[in-house]
C-alpha cells in the first residue's frame, strides 16, 4: 500500500498546527500500536481523547463510547480500525469537523477518503502518527 500524497512540509504542519488528537479504536494493551502511539503523542504535549466503547479509562482519561459523545473541537481524528470497518467512523467525523482524519499505518479506504475530501477535510493514510513525528521532529 502506498502513502497519501503529503509532502514532509504539509505533515510537518498538520502535526504541528494541531493540539487535539480524538483516537478512534484506541487500546488498553501497551503493546498495541492503537496503545502506543497515542501515549507517545499525549507525551509531546497533544490532547488525546480516547474512544473505545469497552474501556473505561486509558492514558488517564475517561474514554467516551463513540466520536459523536466529543464536545470539544478536534484538530485530528486518528483511526485505529481495519481498512474495512473505516467508513462508519469517518463519516461520524465528519460531523465533527476536524482538520484532518489521519488513518494509521496499513489502513486506507478510498470511499472514506473520498467523502472526507468532498467535506473538506484532509486526510492522512497509511502513516503512523508516531513514526512520522519522530522523523520530522526528531
Amino acid at each position: 500500500m502506498e502513502k497519501d500524497g503529503h509532502t514532509d512540509k504539509q505533515i510537518r504542519a498538520i502535526l504541528s498546527s494541531s493540539k487535539t488528537v480524538a483516537v478512534v479504536g484506541i487500546s488498553t494493551n501497551p503493546e498495541k500500536s492503537a496503545h502506543y502511539v497515542p501515549k507517545y503523542l499525549q507525551s509531546k504535549g497533544y490532547d488525546i481523547v480516547p474512544i473505545n466503547p469497552n474501556a473505561e479509562q486509558i492514558l488517564g482519561k475517561r474514554c467516551l463510547k463513540s466520536i459523536e459523545d466529543v464536545e470539544d473541537a478536534i484538530d485530528i481524528v486518528q483511526i485505529f480500525r481495519p481498512s474495512d470497518q473505516v467508513l462508519p467512523f469517518v463519516k461520524i467525523a465528519i460531523s465533527k469537523n476536524p482538520k484532518v482524519i489521519w488513518l494509521q499505518k496499513g489502513i486506507h479506504n478510498l470511499q472514506a477518503e473520498e467523502l472526507a475530501l468532498e467535506k473538506g477535510i484532509d486526510v492522512v493514510f497509511n502513516r503512523c502518527m508516531l513514526e512520522e513525528h519522530q522523523r520530522l521532529f526528531g
